[in-house]
């Protein structure tokens, strides 16, 4: 397991991008240990692009993300990423359960024992309510209980960072949140950061500590802040637009911000 003190994550000025395109520059950031921190942002403007960036999937086309003070390369020359990911199509393998999909992280990394590794993987799929469910197949499942086999699979090798990308999509109001709350008794139970990519106001506000909006037409970051805040005080009007004037933002986060 990772050592979790003072596990966060610092952004210095990079510039990501497929190929010779930059998508976004001049990003830079501190995500804090404990903090729920949310990428958001126009439609195209890179934000599933810096997550996968961030988790080593696309390289950075300049300037450093460490983590806790580290490379990514440096941290996974001791043992796993110190992260896990929750694809936005939860990106399960549908021909194994959902005991061996969670398994499956613990096999390729060689993680703990071989015999003690279904132990764990129950007890992953515990945490996220899935007791009992170890035995079904994705198909089986619904949007959000694929979500939360998903979310147990990110969750298999203990890492000390969370990385959820769109974790709202396919889902009805009701289970996304469900699974807000379930984000946040991981964070407050396990002590980890999170860092999700999300459109969805009602989430942002509930659970997001802090926020980065990247703006698709300058293709640069222009706020970085608390939602609220944000809301309320941006130097961008189009930050303040997109928080307040949205669709599905609650009459008690409009009391809040005005």
């Amino acid at each position: 397991m990772h050592e979790r003190a003072g596990f966060g994550i610092a952004i210095d000025n990079v510039t990501v991008g497929y190929g010779a395109r930059p998508v976004q520059s001049g990003i830079s950031a501190r995500i804090e240990r404990g903090e729920v921190f949310a990428i958001v942002g126009d439609s195209g403007s890179g934000k599933s692009t810096l997550m996968k960036t961030m988790a080593g999937l696309i390289p950075a086309q300049s300037g450093q993300i460490l983590f806790n003070g580290q490379t990514l390369e440096a941290c996974m020359q001791d043992g796993p990423p110190p992260f896990g990911i929750l694809f936005q199509s939860s990106a399960l393998w549908s021909s194994m359960t959902v005991l061996e999909n969670v398994t499956l992280p613990m096999d390729l990394q060689s993680y703990s024992m071989a015999a003690a590794r279904p132990a764990l993987a129950r007890f992953k799929l515990a945490l996220v309510g899935l007791a009992g469910d170890e035995h079904r197949y994705p198909a089986s499942l619904s949007g959000g209980m694929r979500k939360r086999a998903a979310l147990a699979r990110a969750l298999a090798l203990d890492p000390a960072i969370l990385f959820l990308d769109e974790p709202s999509a396919g889902l009805d109001p009701l289970t996304l949140r469900r699974l807000d709350e379930l984000v946040l008794s991981l964070r407050d139970g396990l002590g980890i950061t999170v860092v999700l990519v999300t459109h969805e106001l009602e989430s942002l506000y509930s659970i997001a500590d802090r926020m980065i909006f990247l703006d698709g037409e300058t293709h640069r970051p222009v706020a970085i802040g608390s939602p609220t805040e944000l809301a309320r005080s941006a130097d961008s009007r189009k930050v303040r637009d997109f928080l307040t004037r949205r669709a599905g933002v609650s009459a008690e986060h409009t009391e809040a911000i005005g």
